[in-house]
């Protein structure tokens, strides 16, 4: 059976984030035969009342088709934000309805917010002791409300097992393509994310704003000059070279890349060998030298080194978890 994803929709909700689970976890396929394989989870939206309709912050509502019972069948219940949280936003405290729906959420099941739906998990008890992340204009306000939270404001997600939190809007994509790529490999992640047209990766400590103004328009991009790398990411690349392919001095490429990706072209480029070394290490048997080489860490001792940074575990390890996984999932 695909695994559930129960998405709780509450009264004031934002239209466009109730819509990521849907888009993200319900277009995602199997890699067998080419990428045709079956659906990997089953997406059910509910409400805390009897179906019926529900209010957005638009000026429209929606029909949800399910009550509060879904929340029993869920192995992954996600909470969007809401602009109309009432006593959770102001006090801490959940409602008896919304408390009652909560219960019936079975043990040891994941729980996930995007943006201010934090505040429903910490109003719940999930959240205490933990570390947890929310949109970044209501970071100082969710820590008062909730000093037993462990709050991180700089960061688009959190991934703290079984509780997974993220900043506003859009990190909500990123949060469910983390979780498409932990329990499905980067490679079933990569097609969701292209055919939804986003970046394939964000990384989770990537920070949530940036005090910079973006790039005007007229101004020369770096896009290039990341194409360029991208395509040869086995050797070796400096930022010098990097910098040519957009025809700019150093300063001035390190500066504009900044702007436009949020962080320095170094850290850019061992994300990108990050990534393609989880790939191979998922779908390929090449030994962990080459795949060393090919993702351009040069040496097998580099790639441990930046693995176990990124991602707390070592190559060996990180294949074999994925690979017993992908087997358990079939």
């Amino acid at each position: 059976m695909p695994h559930r994803v129960v998405v709780l929709a509450l009264d004031g909700l934002l239209p466009f984030e109730l819509g990521i689970p849907q888009r993200i976890f319900g277009r995602s396929l199997g890699t067998e035969s080419g990428g045709t394989g079956g659906k990997l989870y089953d997406v059910v939206t509910c409400s805390i009342r009897p179906p019926g309709p529900v209010r957005t912050d638009a000026d429209f509502a929606v029909l949800v088709e399910h009550g509060p019972e879904a929340l029993a069948t869920a192995d992954t219940v996600v909470v969007p934000a809401s602009y109309e949280l009432g006593p959770v936003f102001e006090e801490g405290r959940l409602t008896e309805e919304l408390a009652a729906a909560l219960a019936l959420v079975r043990p040891g099941t994941r729980m996930v917010s995007i943006c201010t739906g934090s505040y429903v998990l910490a109003a719940a008890g999930y959240l205490d002791g933990r570390p947890a992340t929310t949109h970044w204009s209501s970071a100082d306000h969710f820590q008062r409300i909730f000093p037993q939270v462990r709050v991180d404001p700089d960061v688009l997600f959190i991934d703290d097992g079984d509780v997974l939190t993220s900043a506003g809007v859009a990190a909500g994509i990123d949060l469910c393509l983390h979780l498409v790529r932990r329990d499905h490999g980067a490679a079933v992640a990569n097609e969701i994310a292209r055919r939804t047209v986003v970046p394939p990766h964000r990384d989770g400590g990537q920070a949530q704003y940036i005090h910079r103004p973006l790039p005007e328009p007229q101004f020369a991009t770096t896009t290039a000059a990341r194409a360029w790398a991208l395509a040869r990411l086995e050797r070796p690349i400096l930022l010098r070279d990097m910098a040519e392919q957009e025809a700019m001095s150093v300063r001035t490429f390190t500066r504009r890349f900044r702007e436009e990706v949020g962080i320095s072209p170094g850290q850019w480029l061992t994300q990108q060998r990050v990534e393609r070394a989880r790939h191979l290490l998922e779908s390929t048997d090449l030994s962990i030298d080459q795949v060393a080489r090919d993702a351009g860490f040069g040496t097998a001792t580099s790639l441990r080194q930046h693995l176990q940074a990124a991602l707390g575990v070592p190559p060996t390890v990180y294949r074999r978890t994925f690979r017993s996984s992908a087997d358990a999932s079939r």
